[in-house]
């Protein structure tokens, strides 16, 4: 299983080089995982290529899995009501 850590930022102003560097972590296994805990930002941009990848991973039957939302990550998927939709376990902290 690979893995790969998205820090700061994940909206409109890094979401062209953050869709590219999640572009490339599909093609490096079958079985993927991305941490968002260190996401410290996220706007409808962002959340639009965390869907994209999802998506792309399950079109080449690849396991994307997304965890460890930070807040930010959490809000914007709440917002949107998309928290379901991915299909991974989010830990809600108090």
């Amino acid at each position: 299983m690979k893995n790969l850590d998205i820090q700061g930022e994940l909206t409109i102003y890094t979401a062209a080089t953050e869709k590219q560097r999640l572009q490339e972590f599909l093609e490096q296994d079958n079985q993927l995982e991305v941490n968002l805990s260190r996401v410290s930002e996220m706007d409808t941009a962002g959340l639009q290529i965390l869907i994209l990848m999802k998506k792309e991973a399950e079109r080449s039957g690849k396991n994307l899995r997304y965890v460890m939302h930070s807040q930010a990550v959490l809000e914007i998927m709440e917002l949107s009501n998309t928290t379901a939709s991915f299909g991974d376990p989010v830990v809600l902290h108090s």
